[in-house]
């Protein structure tokens, strides 16, 4: 049934309404239709909705509404999973109150510095927004009290009972009085939830949104069979091809973040891993440089990515398939915001896998395409696509000609056609990167050609390494299997430690070897100086060179116009918080 409900509808304020109407917001979603009267009326609530269902401002409109700007105490506290999510959240709350003058509200979290929200606090704030963990530090230090607090919202209740937060969370309840409302949000409605709700609900409200308002309309589902070992490499090229400005990347584990991270960097493309291992000031980092740009692929596990409202997102890959299918709801939402369209790439590398793309097809009531990898002749016609924008480009450069003009002139005179010429420039500039690309071409068997061939889902590929992509031999800038050692020791025959005698490389002219004072010790990886490089002095990352890191010192390629832009830039910077020191090799 359509929903022809206005905001106007809702009995929420005029300022609500202005703010709302700045927002952009037309037209209210529907657990914001549902939900809005029960809160404002002060009962109890259970949402069930997903992320992408517009849930906050489920709860953030009639809390602002709720609250007395004349009493400057704590009135209502949410509790969300992440240090992301409560910064969105709040931020939200902000917007929503823009036109309520004296409506205060704050985020607390871990990773920020404690001092400085307990100076806030003391100003002043009607609205609290925190994690569990950082919201009790507060209620043991005394610099959070929580008498007056009458509405208590727990969002994304699920993932903070599946992060352990139980504990806070009852600790935190037990603080509040008595007589107050609790409002509980979650994407399911599990047996833990439930006890919740039991214990701490008083005859509460159920709204639950239908499965079809979950899955985002303007999201193209697709899906790739590719064998465990080829993920990276089909990957690869389907970013080259498609040329996504912004995506996203999941991945099951943290430690295969790490390695897709790393893959992605040694092939030029900036990419920076979120999970739960990182400090709350290195997410803060990482998010920031993904915000600006600065890097273009997130790899992320599902908790960290809870929270992350980025609009441009373009495409988001499934590199491991979620292992449910409330997972790939929030996953494939990453993409497809603020009325863009998106794309959501799923890598099916076996039986399995196939029969759980047919259950998310059942889960989310649309087609998920069978889709064929970009061939060679897609990459090439693309590199030739782009060799002609160079060319228009350096050719409308207002630039002194003559040195080149010079140059021709010498070819023809030495019995060069300008065709030979022409031929000769191509040749130098795609040549390698088309053999490069044939190189790596990739046939994906079908699953009865694999069974074919080896038996059940065609057997184990050689080097697959039970199920994670295969990453030795050396990729197109010189860096083999976990760094650059083991490619030099099968070439060179030696350990090349500090003091072993580095194999020979033939080196493009064009290209400069630069210095660096860090290595291994520093627990340096090419995609660290890849990142470092193009983020701090503008350089395209898929222009850096090979890299050879060793135990105590690195060597980079730059392009050699860039070198002395290079050196200067990095003097004053860091990698991995370690100063930075460059300077041409004098090997």
């Amino acid at each position: 049934m359509e929903n022809n409900t206005k905001f106007s509808d809702l009995g929420i304020s005029a300022e609500i309404l202005r703010a709302v109407e700045e927002m952009g917001y037309t037209q209210p979603s529907e657990i914001q239709t549902q939900a809005i009267p029960f809160v404002l009326e002060g009962r109890d609530v259970i949402g069930q909705a997903q992320t992408g269902t517009g849930k906050t401002a489920a709860f953030a409109i009639p809390i602002i509404d709720l609250v007395d700007p004349e009493y400057n105490r704590p009135q209502a506290i949410i509790l969300c999973p992440t240090r992301e999510l409560a910064v969105q959240v709040e931020g939200e709350i902000q917007k929503l109150a823009k036109f309520h003058k004296r409506i205060n509200s704050v985020a607390i979290y871990g990773g920020e510095s404690i001092d400085k929200q307990i100076r806030v606090l003391k100003k002043g704030v009607q609205i609290v927004v925190g994690t569990p963990g950082r919201v009790q530090d507060h209620i043991n230090r005394g610099t959070l009290k929580l008498e007056d607090a009458g509405i208590i919202v727990l969002d994304e209740a699920d993932e903070m009972l599946d992060m352990g937060f139980r504990d806070d969370i009852e600790a935190i309840l037990q603080e509040m009085p008595e007589q107050r409302q609790t409002v509980f949000f979650s994407a399911t409605m599990a047996k833990p939830i439930m006890d919740l709700t039991r214990k701490y609900q008083t005859d509460p409200q159920i709204i639950k949104v239908a499965k079809k308002e979950l899955t985002v309309d303007r999201i193209e589902q697709v899906f790739y069979e590719v064998k465990p070992s080829l993920k990276m490499e089909l990957m690869t090229r389907l970013m080259t091809v498609n040329n996504y400005a912004l995506s996203v990347v999941f991945c099951n584990t943290k430690r295969m973040t790490d390695e897709v991270t790393e893959s992605l960097g040694s092939r030029g493309i900036l990419a920076e891993a979120l999970h739960g291992d990182l400090s709350q000031a290195q997410r803060d980092k990482v998010m920031g440089k993904f915000r600006k740009g600065l890097c273009t692929v997130l790899v992320a596990t599902d908790v960290a990515a809870r929270g992350i409202d980025v609009d441009n997102v373009e495409a988001v890959f499934n590199f491991d398939l979620p292992l449910d299918e409330e997972y790939y709801v929030h996953r494939i939402g990453r993409t497809g915001r603020a009325g863009k369209s998106g794309t959501a790439i799923n890598f099916v590398t076996g039986r399995r896998d196939f029969m759980k793309i047919r259950d998310l097809e059942k889960f989310t009531k649309a087609t998920i395409a069978k889709m064929d990898p970009p061939s060679v002749s897609d990459l090439i016609e693309l590199k030739k696509a782009q060799l002609v924008k160079d060319v228009y480009r350096h050719l409308s450069k207002e630039e002194d000609n003559q040195i080149f003009e010079a140059t021709i002139g010498q070819m023809l005179a030495e019995g060069l056609s300008m065709d030979q010429i022409a031929l000769g420039l191509l040749k130098m500039t795609m040549g390698d990167a088309v053999k490069e690309m044939r190189d790596q071409d990739f046939a994906l068997p079908s699953f009865n050609e694999r069974r074919r061939e080896g038996g059940r889902d065609g057997g184990r590929e050689r080097g697959e390494r039970g199920g994670r992509f295969e990453r030795g031999g050396s990729d197109r800038f010189g860096r083999g299997e976990r760094g650059e050692g083991r490619r030099e020791r099968r070439e060179g025959g030696r350990d090349s430690r500090d003091g072993g005698r580095r194999p020979e490389r033939v080196r493009d002219a064009n290209m400069a070897r630069l210095f660096l004072n860090l290595g291994k010790k520093d627990r340096i990886r090419p995609n660290d100086i890849v990142g470092a490089i193009a983020g701090e002095a503008g350089i395209p990352g898929r222009s850096i060179g090979g890299i050879d890191i060793f135990d105590n010192f690195s060597f980079v390629d730059v392009p050699q116009k860039d070198a002395d832009h290079v050196i200067r830039t990095m003097k004053h910077n860091t990698i991995k918080g370690k100063s930075v020191n460059m300077e041409i090799s004098k090997g």
